[in-house]
């Protein structure tokens, strides 16, 4: 998709959220969610006694799992599908510089993906949660947020352009 479009498109979602739920957008929340229900599936008294997981269970009812932004997550999923399948570009195939291997760059993305979730957590959200919705509502937090990450990506780029270039 022409980036100036899906960049319109996100900012249409954004505002959409906002206007039926009363929320915005974000993904750090919905994966908190899933990892605060396989551990309370898996090991109740560790759930039970942990701080992180008592503070989580005052503040939120129910299942975790049964949260906006787990529902989000997953329209963002589906959705993601159903674009790749309707663009045709739906592969099992792994982009990646030919100098490097299909593990290395898979490797790679995990260990940003989970960089990048401890970061949203010391943050207080991701990007999409503390950027893009902060600057929806002109808040000086999100617009720093935004020039944050834009700026450490920039910076970093360099030093990692040869797993995906």
């Amino acid at each position: 998709m022409n980036p100036y479009l899906a960049g319109v498109l996100l900012g249409v979602v954004v505002i959409v959220a906002n206007f039926v739920s009363g929320r915005s957008v974000g993904a750090s929340g919905a994966v908190k969610s899933a990892i605060i229900a396989g551990v309370e599936t898996v090991a109740p008294s560790h759930a039970e006694n942990a701080l992180f997981y008592k503070e989580y269970k005052q503040s939120h009812e129910g299942n975790p799992l049964n949260n906006w932004l787990v529902y989000q997550m997953l329209g963002v999923l589906v959705g993601g599908f159903l674009s790749g399948v309707v663009s045709r570009r739906l592969t099992w195939k792994v982009e990646h510089n030919p100098r490097i291997t299909s593990r290395t760059r898979l490797i790679f993305a995990l260990a940003g993906g989970i960089l990048f979730g401890i970061g949203s957590q010391f943050g207080r959200g991701c990007t999409s949660g503390s950027a893009l919705s902060g600057m929806a509502v002109l808040s000086l937090g999100g617009f720093v947020s935004m020039m944050a990450i834009f700026g450490t990506a920039f910076a970093l780029a360099y030093f990692f352009r040869k797993l995906w270039i």
